[in-house]
């Protein structure tokens, strides 16, 4: 797969999307820059929020997507995936298993779990390699964590840090499930049931969850 044609999920062509990019100056920038450019722009301009969980595939369009203000780290890598691939940049879905250890009681309230799964982030294909991007957590969400912002060079991975500012164990990334053409709907719905019983427990039918 070339990873750069648009989908249902990273619906590229679509205004929404087209009106993120339209301001990217691509004639001036090489891949690198203007990966650096869309990594900020989704890391920063949609605040990053775990609790509100969708299962609908509509939800995870990236033209639905960018109509919102918020979403978890999946919502924002589709975000991201789909801006790359509208700018020549070949970009897919990557999902993992992370731990995270700071400001965990509320995730473990709602979750019964601080293990986050499954995590979302971006590869992406730029001077002849693959990198990893996690755009999830914006600056200002890293402020109030004590955790520097993520930054990307547009040379080496761009993944979640392992300890915040203070030198506390930050996140900690446990499972590797791999990278997927498109966005595995089944596989997460899956995942979520077998890490969060409890959320599903009271209706196994529900897929909306506002926790």
């Amino acid at each position: 797969m070339d990873y750069l044609s648009p989908t249902y999920f990273f619906d590229y062509k679509s205004d929404e999307i087209q009106q993120l990019i339209a301001n990217v100056p691509s004639a001036s920038l090489s891949q690198k820059e203007i990966a650096q450019h869309l990594f900020l722009k989704v890391r920063d301009q949609w605040r990053y929020d775990p609790y509100n969980l969708s299962f609908n595939k509509e939800k995870y369009r990236a033209s639905a997507i960018a109509k919102r203000t918020e979403g978890h780290c999946v919502d924002k890598s589709i975000l991201l995936i789909s801006c790359l691939r509208a700018m020549g940049i070949p970009a897919r879905l990557h999902l993992a298993k992370v731990k995270n250890h700071i400001a965990v009681d509320r995730l473990i309230e709602k979750f019964g779990s601080n293990e986050l799964t499954p995590h979302g982030m971006v590869d992406a294909y730029i001077n002849d390699k693959w990198l990893k991007l996690s755009p999830t957590f914006n600056a200002s969400l890293c402020t109030i964590l004590q955790v520097a912002p993520l930054d990307f060079d547009g040379e080496n991975d761009a993944v979640l840090q392992a300890f915040n500012e203070e030198g506390t164990m930050f996140m900690e990334y446990l499972e590797d499930y791999g990278h997927f053409e498109d966005v595995p709907v089944a596989f997460m719905i899956a995942n979520a049931r077998e890490h969060y019983p409890a959320i599903f427990a009271a209706n196994t039918d529900q897929t909306e969850f506002q926790l």
